[in-house]
């Protein structure tokens, strides 16, 4: 299994068990990119968004005169500012015009105010958390931000748990210097324009009860959220594991989780945990193998 991807598959047989420690790469603070400098608008999540550039109270075309706007600066500035979203120092309100258009796929304000109560409004009814993963120019006056927010809903009862991820174009003033326009992509629909039905929809979809199993699993963060599929990224961990060499019966799959229920060198059943991983060397499952994972607290040096 690739360290930042989760892939399910049925699960298959297994004939021999060993350990194997899975790791990813340490979450290190997200470099900061050259500004990349392009004549055109570059948008590829926005190719079927015409509006968004309308949205910009200004062309992106250089002007006449020489720019004076410090790109840079602000993707300097949006790295240490985007992080305050929603605790309680907030974001600094001076970096935006008065007059800023802000749109995503189901709301949209245009004005700082607006921008601001609405971020007010979601601390106080989703408790969300906010994970700035890069921060980049694609315009001359453009910047492009990918993010993932979690929020959790806290007037249901179960309090579900809602996922978006995506990227943020944000237009820059030059006669101002100041950001004049806040465009929101989502990653998990087709149609962003406001106001987006298949958005709404999806923010429904969340708030539905559902129950998972109440076992440990492997932390995580997600980086992509889409309609069909998550991409994510795991903290390091152990798992049991298991390989034949064609796919017949449960034999493999038995060794594996007999292992786990006391089948082991000191006879200790081990507590399930999620997820179960299958992989498969080649496009014929010429060979395959069944991963189970251990409990995070688990020693198996002794």
């Amino acid at each position: 299994m690739n360290s930042t991807h989760q892939i399910f598959r049925p699960l298959i047989p297994a004939a021999c068990v060993s350990f194997r420690r899975l790791s990813t790469s340490k979450l290190l603070p997200c470099p900061r990119p050259k500004a990349l400098k392009h004549r055109h608008l570059s948008l590829q999540t926005t190719q079927n968004s015409k509006w968004a550039v309308r949205l910009s109270l200004l062309d992106q075309s250089p002007p006449k005169s020489k720019p004076t706007v410090d790109v840079d600066r602000l993707v300097d500035f949006l790295y240490e500012d985007l992080v305050h979203l929603f605790d309680d120092q907030g974001i600094d309100r001076t970096a935006y015009d008065e007059r800023v258009k802000f749109r995503d796929p189901i709301t949209k304000h245009d004005t700082i105010t607006g921008y601001l109560l609405n971020i007010s409004f979601l601390k106080i009814v989703f408790t969300p958390k906010f994970q700035l993963h890069w921060v980049k120019q694609t315009g001359p006056y453009e910047i492009t931000t990918r993010w993932t927010m979690v929020m959790k809903f806290i007037p249901l009862p179960w309090k579900p748990e809602l996922v978006f991820t995506g990227t943020s174009v944000m237009g820059i003033n030059p006669e101002t210097g100041k950001f004049c326009s806040h465009v929101d992509f989502w990653d998990s629909i087709k149609t962003n324009d406001y106001f987006s039905v298949e958005g709404l929809l999806d923010v429904f979809k969340q708030l539905r009860y559902y129950k998972t199993p109440d076992l440990e699993t492997p932390k995580y963060e997600i980086l992509k959220r889409t309609a069909n599929y998550e991409v994510r990224k795991y903290s390091p961990f152990v798992v049991v594991e298991g390989s034949v060499d064609k796919l017949s019966g449960s034999a493999g799959f038995n060794d594996v989780t007999g292992y786990i229920f006391g089948k082991n060198s000191k006879m200790e059943k081990i507590p399930m945990t999620t997820p179960v991983f299958t992989e498969a060397s080649d496009a014929e499952f010429s060979q395959v193998s069944i991963k189970i994972c251990l409990p995070l607290e688990k020693d198996i040096s002794r």
